[in-house]
């Protein structure tokens, strides 16, 4: 059996499906590193274009457990900022960190600003910013400070990051996580930390760590860029993590040098949850070769799932766990299912078929080529 699908130039080309899934297994905690998965939310198609459908999102989560990740929850791969509110989110929080305990799942989740509309001054960014700390450790969460359209907005300089910044941590009940998400995932935080200047920006951030390294858990970087993590993460204070959120170069930066290792918090670990679980166990074991062996394959899949513009890989990723069973329609929370091409899409789902991702191949089929035929390509 052959799938039809669009290749370059407006072409069609025949795909042969593999006919069994990997085998992947559910098992012990992860030991060497700590990974969380940033988890996508599924939208009620048949309500309102922000509404949830929450029990196939909560299913989701306990995939993601039952496989010994943790989930990052309320993130940008929940669509915060690009089709889920701050209620929505709340809400998302809330019922997810009850879920955790109940199954026993570890749990972070996203501090923003989003219920900020229009501009702010930064005394309105800090209090929007506590109120939602406040939320969130309310339900024993850890806490994810998030970067902050509004902030980047209304502050003048790097002293403005220090400031606000300083203020949430020494209030914060718990060590955070410190989120540096680059312009490429949200153009709107173009200059973050006070500068357009990598290097500059870095010393900043830097700088709110050291002054606070007791309120610091670690650190999630997304610049896409190995080099610069690598070196951020050999500057830490002893005691702080770096959390890699490069979706170009995990596997690398995951397994580490003789100088220290990444852990994780990824948006390609939702779809790729199992074999990245699979693959961090084996690490646990020593086995660096194996561990890349796993996990190097994927890459291929994530750097298209995250190709320009970055910022719409959310629609990939629910694409892919539509064909793998996880929920029953590619709908997603404003709409965003449009946000990439057909062949887009296609290319997708032939990458994470051949890494055997879906666990019924034939229902994977199935739905791909009724997504192909809904754009007048006939099988």
């Amino acid at each position: 059996m052959t799938i039809r699908l669009p290749g370059p130039g407006g072409s069609l080309r025949a795909y042969t499906p593999r006919a069994e899934p990997a085998s992947f297994t559910t098992g012990a905690p992860l030991v060497s590193r700590t990974v969380f998965s940033a988890a996508h939310v599924v939208a009620d198609p048949l309500a309102d274009a922000g509404a949830v459908d929450w029990d196939a999102t909560l299913a989701f989560r306990r995939h993601l457990w039952a496989h010994g990740l943790g989930v990052a929850e309320a993130m940008d791969t929940a669509q915060r900022g690009m089709g889920l509110d701050w209620a929505g989110a709340a809400e998302l929080i809330r019922r997810s960190t009850a879920e955790a305990k109940s199954a026993g799942g570890a749990i972070a989740c996203g501090v923003g600003t989003d219920q900020l509309s229009g501009p702010a001054t930064l005394a309105e960014v800090r209090a929007a910013y506590e109120e939602q700390l406040a939320l969130v450790e309310g339900t024993g969460a850890q806490a994810i400070l998030m970067a902050s359209r509004a902030l980047a907005a209304a502050a003048s300089g790097p002293e403005d990051y220090l400031d606000v910044y300083g203020h949430l941590l020494r209030q914060a009940a718990e060590p955070v996580i410190l989120h540096w998400l680059g312009p490429m995932f949200d153009p709107a935080l173009e200059g973050y930390w006070g500068s357009p200047d990598l290097d500059a920006a870095t010393e900043t951030f830097l700088d709110v760590i050291a002054a606070h390294p007791d309120k610091v858990d670690g650190i999630k970087v997304s610049l896409l860029d190995a080099r610069r993590e690598v070196e951020l993460r050999r500057r830490l204070p002893r005691g702080v993590r770096c959390y890699t959120g490069d979706d170009y170069n995990y596997p690398e930066l995951i397994a580490g040098d003789e100088q220290g290792f990444s852990h994780a918090l990824l948006g390609i670990f939702d779809p790729l949850g199992p074999l990245a679980a699979e693959a961090v166990r084996v690490l646990d074991t020593g086995d660096t070769a194996k561990f890349r062996e796993l996990l190097d394959p994927t890459v291929e899949l994530s750097r298209h799932l995250f190709e320009t513009p970055t910022r719409f890989y959310k629609t990939g990723v629910v694409l892919l766990a539509w064909l793998a069973g996880h929920q029953s329609h590619f709908a997603m929370v404003g709409g965003l299912q449009s946000a990439r091409p057909l062949p887009h899409l296609a290319r997708a789902y032939e990458l994470a078929d051949g890494l055997g991702l879906f666990p019924d191949p034939a229902l994977a089929e199935t739905r791909m080529k009724s997504l192909l035929s809904v754009y007048g390509v006939d099988q």
